[in-house]
């Protein structure tokens, strides 16, 4: 009796099946729930859309609308105690390994569903087939990899189950704010992964979508590659795709030296980018004062890293002993002191919604002769770079 499927390979062929569809679920994410129905990146086209909604319904079971409500959450109350997912809020382990526990919890939460749920689909298949029978297409996927593959299929099946839970839930909500380098010093602890987007469809790079949330492309760099972003591009070329938003290049104009009403709405289209400036300019200035209190009041390496990390946060994310250190610290140099103070005024530029433009553009030219006249050179050097944002 012959035990095998209708497809018979060899055991790299069976591999590189699995790997085949669980990238396809991926690109299903990626594409279909993250970038189009949470954020609306992009418009698709009837054809995708249904095929990715219909795809994901028999990989994960994964309902449109609570994946999408669920993640909208995540950026609107990210790593506080109403994140659904926050490693700094449950912990790394938890989100890594019952990230998928988490999900169902927050899904089952009806208040979330209304009012982060809106705009997704709610056609009769929605209602009928994918919402409330998410058993059904798990079911018959385990049915279609049985068929194909024969008993094998059953190992693969199960890999496909497994995929979304550990590497979405798990790494990018978990690893992703967590470990990793960071482009763009946005309010939370958003990290890029790798530089390299291929495994997970691009989300590997989460620090750069949390800084340019509606997005659809999710590399920043030149070195960055999201081949999430690549079949997107072939699919609007094909027609089957149109991109809404992009994040917008950073440009500068080394000619100006006064801010302006385009300084003052670059600097806040980019405010993120301009943190993360601001820390990479003053980086040097830190180690060297950290460096000399550490003759004159005994600062151990390891309290010198974690002051160095205090100093680049935001005061409303920190623990008591944190600002209490930090405190402690900052009352000891006249620098740091002067470097926190101005970090914190910059990044509450773009907070003073009852100022008007006049207003916060005079704010940001007075910020700019003050840091220049602070005498610290590192803090005068980023102000000229500064004026210099188009």
């Amino acid at each position: 009796m012959n035990l095998n499927g209708l497809i018979d390979l060899p055991w790299w062929g069976y591999v590189l099946v699995t790997l085949g569809l669980t990238h396809i679920t991926i690109a299903g994410v990626t594409i279909f729930l993250h970038r189009h129905q949470a954020h609306r990146a992009l418009e698709l086209h009837a054809i995708p859309s249904h095929f990715f909604r219909f795809w994901l319904w028999l990989t994960t079971g994964m309902v449109t609308k609570e994946w999408a409500a669920i993640h909208r959450k995540h950026h609107a109350k990210c790593e506080t105690p109403e994140d659904p997912h926050s490693p700094q809020i449950e912990g790394i382990d938890k989100v890594m390994w019952e990230g998928a526990e988490l999900y169902r919890k927050a899904a089952n939460d009806r208040e979330i569903m209304e009012k982060y749920g809106h705009g997704t689909p709610d056609d009769w298949l929605e209602r009928h087939v994918y919402t409330g029978r998410s058993q059904w297409g798990i079911a018959l996927m385990l049915l279609i990899d049985v068929l194909l593959f024969g008993p094998i299929g059953i190992t693969i099946w199960a890999v496909q189950m497994a995929w979304i839970p550990i590497f979405a839930a798990g790494v990018i909500n978990g690893i992703g704010h967590y470990w990793g380098y960071r482009n763009f010093e946005s309010n939370d602890t958003s990290t890029n992964i790798v530089p390299w987007g291929i495994l997970i469809g691009g989300e590997e790079l989460h620090n750069n979508h949390h800084a340019y949330g509606t997005s659809a492309r999710l590399s920043n760099k030149w070195y960055e590659f999201d081949i999430g972003w690549l079949y997107i591009r072939i699919m609007e070329i094909l027609g089957l795709a149109h991109v809404k938003k992009l994040a917008p290049r950073v440009q500068f104009d080394m000619a100006k030296v006064r801010c302006d009403l385009a300084t003052l709405q670059a600097v806040v289209t980019h405010r993120y980018d301009v943190l993360a400036r601001f820390g990479r300019s003053l980086r040097a200035t830190y180690v060297e004062e950290l460096a000399r209190l550490k003759g004159h009041h005994g600062l151990s390496v390891t309290d010198r890293a974690a002051l160095s990390k205090l100093l680049k946060r935001d005061p409303a994310q920190l623990s008591v002993p944190e600002k209490q250190q930090l405190d402690a610290i900052l009352s000891k140099s006249k620098v740091l002191a002067t470097v926190f103070a101005m970090r914190q005024e910059l990044a509450s530029l773009w907070q003073r919604s009852t100022a008007s433009k006049e207003q916060l553009v005079k704010q940001l030219d007075d910020w700019c002769h003050r840091a220049e006249a602070s005498g610290i050179a590192a803090l005068s050097e980023f102000s000229r770079q500064l004026r210099c944002y188009a």
